[in-house]
C-alpha cells in the first residue's frame, strides 16, 4: 500500500488544489467570447450539477460546489436561463443520489436557488413530453405557481434523420421559449434531460425568425487537456459506471487540430450527426470541427496542485466503487456497472482498504462481536469517521443506538474534548423515545437513529451545557469521511446525507427483514 493510496482523505480536502477565482475569471472571458462569435446569441448547454456538484469538489480539492452558480450570477445582465426535465424521469420518480430526492423535487429546488441567486428562469421544457401523467401533474404545480412550462414531443428518427429533425414536423413542432439575453443557459436534472435537443431546438427557432443563433457547451468532465487515464478522469468514468460512460480521445480534434483532447464516448460518437444539424440550421454554427471545439470548459486550467488532486480522484473512485456495489445488492444496477468501476481500480492499483476508514469500521465490528455487545437481532455494525484533523473514531449498534448515531457522539465528544464514557444523552430522554417506538408506533426495534438521537441530543442541549458544546461541533463533520460494516437504516442515511460526510459502506443488509420503515 502506497502513500499515495492511504493518505487521509480529510487531509486531501484541506489542501487547497484549485483555483475558483482563476475559474471564474476565464470561463466567464470564453464564455463571453463564444457569445460574440455567434452574433450575441449563443445556447449554452450547461452539462453537470449546476449547484451542490460535490463530486466536482471531492475531486478537485478547493473546488466551490457552487461556483457554477456564482459563473450564472456574474452573467445575470446578459444571461437568461431555461431548464429542462425528461418526461420519464418525472413518470418513474428518479432519484437524485446525494440528496435522495426525485428529479421533479429537484427542479422545483433549483428553482428556488435560482431565485435566491437573482436569476430567475425563462421556463422549464419537459422533454420527449407524451402525455404522461406524472408530466402533466408536474406541469400543473408549475404553472400555478407562475412557472412558465413548454412540452417537447419525441421526434421521429432522432437523431440520425437530420432531413425530418430539421423540418416543421421536427424542431419546428416543439414550442419556441422565448427570451431577451443574448445569452441562454439551457440546464436541468440529471444525463439524458433532453438539454442538447432543447438548445437544437431554440437555434432553428431563433434562425428562422432572422437571428444567426449558435450552440456550446459547458461540461466540467471529461477535463478535455488532462490525459486520458489521469484518475480525475477516470473518476468521472466511474461516476457514470451506471450508464456506460467512457472517455477517449477526441479523433476528430486530432485530425482537425493534430492536438490531443479528451472527450467521452457519447459527444464523439454523436458528433457527426450534431455537426449535420448544425450545418443544415446555420452556417454559422458549422464551423466546429470537433466535439471539443463545442466546448468553453477551463476547469483544467486552475488545477494547481496536480499530485494532489490525483490522489482525491482515486479515493473517489473508491468511494464509487462503495456506492454501486450496495446498489447492486439493492437490485438497482446490474453486476456489470460494479465490474466497470473495478476496472478502474485495478487500473490505478487501488484496493477498497486503500480508503482510510475501512479497516477500523471493520476492527469495531470485530471488537464489539468479541465482546458480545449484541445489538438488533445479534448483527454487530461497525463505523468508522476520519475527522479533519487525521484522528479515526468508531462507533458500534447497541441496544439503545443505532452504530451511526454511537459514532456521531463520539465524534463530537472527540471534538469537543469530552471524555468518551461521559453520556450526553439523558436516559429519560432515551427511555421515552424507546417506548413512543415500541409502544405507540409499534416499531420492532426501539434504539434510536442518527435522526432520532440528533432530535435528542437538541432537547438535552436546553437542560446539559456538554451536550450544547457537543451539539455545536456537528457543523464540523461536513466533509468528513466516514465507512460503515452495514448499509445504513434510512434515519441514519438522511442523517448522515444532512451532516455533509462523504459515506459508504460495505455492501450488506443490517436486518434479515426484507421492509424497514
Amino acid at each position: 500500500m502506497t502513500e499515495q493510496q492511504t493518505l487521509s482523505s480529510t487531509a486531501l480536502s484541506g489542501r487547497t488544489a484549485f483555483d475558483n477565482e482563476k475559474y471564474l475569471s476565464e470561463q466567464q472571458a470564453c464564455i463571453l467570447e463564444r457569445v460574440q462569435r455567434f452574433n450575441n446569441k449563443l445556447y449554452l448547454e450547461f452539462g453537470g450539477k449546476l449547484m451542490y456538484d460535490y463530486h466536482a469538489a471531492r475531486v478537485l480539492p478547493g473546488y466551490d460546489p457552487n461556483v457554477k452558480m456564482r459563473l450564472l450570477a456574474a452573467l445575470r445582465e446578459n444571461a437568461d436561463i431555461i431548464l429542462c426535465i425528461y418526461a420519464c424521469d418525472i413518470e418513474r420518480k428518479k432519484v437524485r443520489a446525494d440528496f435522495g430526492i426525485t428529479y421533479d423535487s429537484d427542479t422545483f429546488r433549483l428553482i428556488d436557488d435560482l431565485r435566491d441567486w437573482g436569476l430567475p428562469i425563462a421556463g422549464v421544457v419537459i422533454t420527449r413530453f407524451e402525455g404522461q401523467p406524472g408530466a402533466l401533474a408536474f406541469k400543473h404545480t408549475l404553472e400555478r405557481r407562475g412557472v412558465r412550462v413548454y412540452t417537447h414531443g419525441p421526434i421521429r428518427g432522432y437523431p440520425a434523420n437530420v432531413d425530418f429533425i430539421v423540418s416543421e414536423r421536427g424542431y419546428g413542432a416543439n414550442e419556441y421559449i422565448a427570451t431577451t439575453k443574448p445569452l441562454v443557459v439551457v440546464t436541468g436534472p440529471g444525463p439524458n434531460s433532453g438539454k442538447m435537443g432543447t438548445c437544437l431546438s431554440q437555434v432553428y427557432h431563433e434562425n428562422r425568425r432572422g437571428q444567426a443563433a449558435g450552440y456550446a457547451k459547458f461540461e466540467t468532465f471529461p477535463i478535455w487537456n488532462l490525459p486520458l487515464r489521469h484518475p480525475v478522469n477516470l473518476a468521472y468514468e466511474a461516476a457514470t459506471a451506471d450508464i456506460g460512460d467512457f472517455n477517449l480521445i477526441d479523433p476528430f480534434h486530432l485530425e482537425a487540430h493534430s492536438v490531443q483532447a479528451v472527450n467521452y464516448n457519447r459527444d464523439v460518437e454523436t458528433f457527426p450527426v450534431l455537426g449535420a444539424i448544425l450545418g443544415r440550421i446555420t452556417r454559422a454554427c458549422a464551423g466546429y470541427r470537433s466535439p471539443t471545439d463545442m466546448g468553453v470548459n477551463r476547469a483544467g486550467f486552475a488545477i494547481t496542485d496536480d499530485d494532489v488532486v490525483r490522489r482525491a480522484a482515486a479515493q473517489e473512485i473508491i468511494r464509487r466503487y462503495y456506492r454501486y456495489s450496495c446498489e447492486y445488492a439493492m437490485g438497482l444496477h446490474g453486476k456489470e456497472t460494479v465490474d466497470r468501476v473495478e476496472v478502474l481500480m485495478q487500473e490505478l492499483g487501488l484496493a477498497p482498504e486503500h480508503r482510510r476508514v475501512v479497516r477500523p469500521a471493520k476492527e469495531a465490528a470485530r471488537d464489539a462481536q468479541r465482546e458480545g455487545l449484541k445489538g438488533n437481532k445479534g448483527i454487530f455494525v461497525g463505523a468508522a469517521m476520519e475527522l479533519k484533523d487525521g484522528a479515526i473514531v468508531t462507533g458500534t449498534n447497541s441496544p439503545l443506538l443505532h452504530a451511526a448515531s454511537s459514532l456521531v457522539l463520539n465524534a463530537v465528544k472527540n471534538l469537543a474534548g469530552i471524555p468518551r464514557a461521559l453520556k450526553l444523552l439523558s436516559p429519560h430522554i432515551i427511555e421515552s423515545v424507546a417506548a413512543l417506538k415500541q409502544d405507540i408506533l409499534r416499531r420492532k426495534t426501539v434504539s434510536l437513529d442518527l435522526e432520532e438521537t440528533l432530535i435528542a441530543l437538541c432537547i438535552c442541549s436546553t437542560t446539559n451545557p456538554t451536550a450544547k458544546l457537543a451539539m455545536e461541533q456537528l457543523k464540523d463533520l461536513r466533509g468528513c469521511e466516514l465507512h460503515m460494516t452495514h448499509m445504513p437504516a434510512p434515519g441514519d442515511e438522511t442523517g448522515l446525507r444532512r451532516l455533509g460526510v462523504n459515506l459508504t459502506c460495505e455492501p450488506v443488509f443490517a436486518t434479515n427483514s426484507l421492509f424497514v420503515s
